[in-house]
């Protein structure tokens, strides 16, 4: 019983978090393609972001109580870092969601999360994984973590860099603080998935077993 409650509840969660993600997608895609300007996300837009990345708090939970074998230390860095961006930075300092590094930002982050939910719901429901999704799992972030660690650096900067008169003294020296975790953070996220590649693609006998 407990094992089906689990599976139930981590298929519909990752499925919700899918559709989530692919809205914050396609509204961002929408507004460059209707107004062509990547500096003009709308607030609800924003607002529907913070919202869904603060949801991603229950990934934290589900490592440490192992609901998931994910590792509690990368996803604590990786969950923690979004939420600095969306609470710490994009939401006391709008004026950095008009730079085009929100967009971009955005955009990496749903094509993960888009792809990395769609995986693991499939794959809690014990259905076949298509090799192209399995593919992507592990591949794509070769491309969309360096954009979006890129972006997250630089709406830090347009942050730290804003009029001082939107800010308290002491922040610069914490967005200065947060962003050195970088130095560490950035190679170890982006090493575990290659270590991650390497053990799902690295091999002949590996990929035939995924399609």
């Amino acid at each position: 019983m407990a094992s089906y409650l689990r599976k139930t509840y981590l298929i519909a969660y990752n499925a919700a978090s899918a559709v989530a993600w692919a809205t914050v997608l396609g509204r961002v895609v929408s507004v460059l393609y209707l107004k062509g300007n990547p500096g003009l996300v709308p607030v609800s837009v924003d607002t529907f972001v913070r919202n869904t990345q603060t949801f991603a708090v229950l990934e934290i939970l589900h490592s440490l109580l192992g609901i998931v074998p994910s590792p509690l230390f990368t996803t604590v860095m990786q969950v923690a870092s979004r939420l600095v961006l969306m609470w710490g930075v994009t939401y006391p300092f709008p004026e950095v969601t008009v730079s085009p590094w929100y967009s971009s930002m955005l955009i990496a982050w749903s094509l993960t999360e888009v792809i990395r939910y769609t995986y693991f719901a499939i794959k809690e429901a014990g259905m076949p994984i298509p090799y192209w999704l399995h593919w992507l799992r592990y591949s794509a972030f070769s491309v969309l973590y360096p954009v979006g660690i890129s972006s997250e650096l630089a709406e830090m900067y347009l942050s730290w860099n804003g009029p001082s008169a939107h800010r308290a003294n002491w922040y610069p020296w914490a967005i200065a603080a947060v962003a050195s975790t970088y130095i560490y953070g950035a190679p170890t996220l982006y090493s575990y998935m290659v270590k991650q590649r390497k053990k799902q693609l690295g091999g002949a006998a590996k990929v035939k077993k995924a399609q």
